[in-house]
């Protein structure tokens, strides 16, 4: 069921990464496995991939280089990060890099299979990330530009301003689970950064509330709701 999947592995551990990539292709994904740093920058621009794993200590070149290096290519691309240490610095880096998940070593194969299977099932399940332009009732929104356009108005935004709206569009009149916004834009869901979004979200009301029919709704203890009349 997964052969159209491609994983793309660095692991240094000669051992450990011969059974990695065993494991994953008994269970159908198809797997490019390099062992070297230096090399895996290269070796996925020639490929197509659905998912990355990246060791974090790596000779040469560590795995959060990698994955920044890999993010200027393929923004959207799954991302999970093996390290031997738990540091909190370590994780929240990795997060901030758009990881999909961090896992400490050692961990169980099963465990991780389990991980890229609920990866695969968000990514095939989630709206279309590469549209750049969403009518927004009055307004005209380009994340690309990051501004908002009201006839000759235009509101610029900050960063994380529009990358928020950008979710928020992507799942118009659903709901935008809490945690999914601050893992995705601020790679950390702990209160105090809960708190931060509360403050933007805030902050779109106000560039948007020139429109009656549009409403940034709380949901309360799940997320948030754009929600945009006819």
């Amino acid at each position: 069921m997964n052969h159209n999947y491609h994983i793309f592995l660095v692991e240094d551990d000669l051992s450990f990464g011969a059974v990695m990539k065993s494991y994953l292709e008994i269970n159908d994904y198809t797997v490019t496995w390099v062992d070297d740093g230096k090399y895996a920058v290269e070796r996925f621009r020639t490929g197509k991939y659905h998912i990355c794993i990246l060791d974090v200590m790596l000779p040469n070149v560590d795995g959060f280089t990698i994955g920044k290096e890999i993010r200027t290519m393929d923004k959207n691309i799954p991302m999970v990060f093996l390290t031997a240490k738990a540091l909190k610095e370590d994780i929240l880096k990795g997060y901030n890099l758009g990881a999909d998940d961090y896992i400490t070593k050692p961990f169980d194969t099963e465990v991780l299979l389990c991980k890229i299977s609920a990866i695969i099932k968000r990514q095939s399940t989630s709206p279309a990330t590469n549209e750049s332009i969403f009518n927004i009732g009055v307004y005209r929104f380009d994340s690309k530009l990051r501004q908002i356009q009201r006839d000759d108005e235009i509101q610029k935004l900050s960063p994380k301003e529009s990358d928020l709206l950008k979710l928020l569009c992507e799942n118009k009149n659903e709901l935008l689970p809490r945690e999914t916004a601050l893992r995705k834009i601020w790679g950390d869901d702990g209160y105090f950064t809960a708190r931060s979004m509360d403050v933007f979200v805030t902050k779109l009301r106000k560039f948007l509330s020139g429109d009656p029919n549009i409403e940034i709704k709380n949901i309360h203890g799940s997320g948030f709701s754009l929600e945009v009349k006819a």
